[in-house]
């Protein structure tokens, strides 16, 4: 499901400000030159540690002047009919299994939250991002191996769930009496991923509009 582009950018907070403040200062100083991903984030998060209040004020205002922002854009926001509608969930149908790059997200993400506090959940999801680009195909074997693995255990669960009735083959044989209907197939729901994908797919959305000077 792809995000409507007319919903409003989500807001950030004054860590994020503060993220992009650093990153300003550094292509200011550092034209052209590029930047450890992981070394960045750690200055940003260690400088953050030790400032004063009066210092993050500045920060603290933008974030509240975004949120100001982004609930007034909220309040005149009309969703599109239909795109956001969920079809009913079969609690007992299986959740699809996510990808190596969430099981990978899994892994991170509660590294990447103890090291820089105060984080967007839309930087959350930029810096698992671009961790994951860095990786070589030798990091990411293990995370595409598990994710094999969670992805035939979830196709026993669907074989499983329709032999009980999940998808109605069980009873559309069953003649339920004259005239009667079979019983209608219910395949199991393509749920969005699991907590991980739902949680990310958030992320993406409060990032999209971000600015693309992340690339450092």
């Amino acid at each position: 499901m792809r995000k409507d582009p007319n919903k409003p950018r989500g807001k950030m907070t004054s860590y994020a400000y503060f993220v992009a403040t650093c990153r300003e200062e550094h292509k200011k100083k550092h034209p052209g030159t590029t930047v450890s991903f992981a070394e960045f984030s750690k200055k940003c998060s260690e400088r953050w540690k030790t400032m004063s209040s009066k210092e993050k004020v500045k920060f603290e205002e933008m974030a509240k002047n975004d949120k100001i922002r982004y609930d007034q854009e909220m309040k005149s926001y009309i969703p599109p009919k239909g795109g956001k509608g969920k079809k009913k969930k079969d609690p007992n149908a299986p959740k699809r299994p996510p990808s190596a790059f969430f099981v990978f997200c899994s892994e991170h993400r509660p590294k990447i939250k103890e090291d820089n506090p105060g984080i967007s959940i839309g930087e959350i999801a930029k810096k698992l991002g671009e961790l994951w680009a860095a990786q070589s195909p030798k990091d990411k074997a293990p995370y595409a191996a598990k994710a094999a693995k969670l992805k035939e255990k979830y196709e026993k669960d669907v074989a499983a769930y329709r032999a009980k009735g999940g998808s109605g083959k069980s009873d559309a044989g069953k003649k339920s009496g004259p005239g009667r209907p079979a019983a209608k197939k219910a395949e199991p729901e393509d749920d969005d991923d699991d907590d991980e994908d739902d949680d990310e797919e958030e992320e993406e959305d409060e990032e999209d509009d971000d600015d693309e000077e992340d690339d450092d």
